[in-house]
C-alpha cells in the first residue's frame, strides 16, 4: 500500500513557498514520500503595520503551529528568524536543513554601497536591529519603517520611495533577486537575527514523521542556528529589542557574536566567544552557554540599552 503524501505547512509568499519547496523536495529525495504543500494565511500576511506593533515576528508562526496542531498538516516549515524561542507543548524542531547566508544585504539605487548612500539617504527596514545598526554606521540617514513582500520593497526603491533597503541575503538568494543586492555587510561586524539564514522544520512531539524530517537536518547548521536561539531566548527579547546574534563554525568550534544595540545606535555592547563544539552539543549545554554570554552582555550595560526581560536575572 503506498504511504499517502506528507502535508508540508507553509505561509503563501513566494519567499515562504520557495522555501518549504527546498524542504518538500529534500524530504522526498530521503524519504522516496510524496510531499505536498498546503499553503496557510496568517496575520503577518495580511495585517498592516509595524511588526513590533503587531505582535513581532510569532504573527507568521501561530496560524502554522495552529494547522500543525490540529492536524492539517504533517509538518511545518518556517524562517528560524520568525520563530519565537518559547516552547510550544506538543511541537517541536524536528530539523535544520542546511543554511543559507546569514549576512544583511543593502539593495540601493544606482549601485550604491553603504558608504556611497548621499547625507539624509532614506534606507527602508522593518527592523530595530537594523534601524540601530544603519544609525550606528550612519548617523546621518533617514531609516524608515518598511512591510511588504521583498518584490514590494524593492519596487518601493525604483519608484524612488527609498534610496535603498536593507534585506537578508538568504531571501533574496533563494528567490533569486541576488541581482539586486549593491552591498554585503560583514555578519562578524554586523550581526544578524538569530537564526537567520536557517529554516526550522517544525512536528509534533512524538509524531511518527519525526523521524523522517529529522534526515534533513545538518549538524553546522543545527548547532549555530540553534546556540543563537537559546542566547535569544536566555536574554528574553523581543523582536522590538535590537539585538544581533551570529554563531559560525570556526575550525573545530564555533564562534559567537552576541550585540545589544541603543536604538538610536549611538551606543552597544558586544560579547565574542569560541565555544568546543562539544560544549553547545545539547540543549543543557547551549542554555549553559547562552547564560553565560548573557551575563556578561548584562553586566557590561546591555539591560540599560534595549528592553530585555531577562535583564532581571
Amino acid at each position: 500500500m503506498t504511504a499517502a503524501p506528507l502535508r508540508l505547512g507553509t505561509r503563501a509568499s513566494l519567499l515562504a513557498t520557495t522555501q518549504s519547496g527546498l524542504v518538500a523536495d529534500a524530504l522526498r529525495a530521503a524519504t522516496g514520500r510524496q510531499v505536498e504543500l498546503v499553503r496557510i494565511t496568517t496575520d503577518g500576511d495580511v495585517l498592516t503595520g509595524p511588526l513590533a506593533q503587531l505582535g513581532g515576528t510569532g504573527v507568521f508562526v501561530a496560524a502554522l503551529r495552529d494547522a500543525l496542531l490540529q492536524g492539517a498538516c504533517d509538518l511545518v516549515v518556517h524562517s528560524m528568524k520568525d520563530l519565537p524561542t518559547g516552547d510550544v507543548p506538543g511541537l517541536r524542531i524536528g530539523a535544520v536543513p542546511p543554511r543559507a547566508s546569514v549576512r544583511d544585504v543593502l539593495c540601493a539605487r544606482d549601485g550604491m554601497s553603504l558608504a556611497d548612500l548621499p547625507r539624509g539617504a532614506v534606507i527602508g527596514s522593518g527592523s530595530p536591529r537594523r534601524v540601530a545598526q544603519l544609525l550606528r554606521a550612519r548617523p546621518d540617514l533617514d531609516v524608515r519603517g518598511i512591510r511588504g513582500n521583498v518584490d514590494t520593497r524593492l519596487r518601493k526603491v525604483d519608484d524612488g520611495e527609498y534610496d535603498g533597503i536593507v534585506l537578508a541575503e538568504a531571501g533574496l538568494s533563494r528567490i533569486g533577486r541576488t541581482d539586486r543586492i549593491t552591498d554585503a555587510f560583514d555578519a562578524a561586524r554586523w550581526p544578524a537575527s538569530a537564526g537567520q539564514g536557517a529554516l526550522a522544520v517544525e512536528v509534533r512531539t512524538d509524531d511518527g514523521v519525526a523521524p523522517l524530517v529529522d534526515l534533513l537536518s545538518d549538524p553546522d547548521a543545527e548547532a549555530t542556528a540553534l546556540l543563537e536561539r537559546a542566547v535569544l531566548r536566555r536574554l528574553e527579547a523581543g523582536c522590538a529589542a535590537p539585538v544581533g546574534i551570529t554563531a559560525r563554525v570556526d575550525g573545530p568550534g564555533i564562534a559567537l557574536v552576541a550585540e545589544v544595540y541603543a536604538l538610536d545606535g549611538t551606543r552597544a555592547v558586544r560579547v565574542e566567544r569560541a565555544f568546543a563544539r562539544v560544549a553547545v552539543a545539547s540543549e543543557a549545554d547551549r542554555a549553559h552557554v547562552a547564560a553565560t554570554v548573557v551575563r556578561e552582555l548584562l553586566d557590561a550595560g546591555a539591560g540599560d540599552l534595549a528592553d530585555l526581560a531577562g535583564s532581571g536575572r
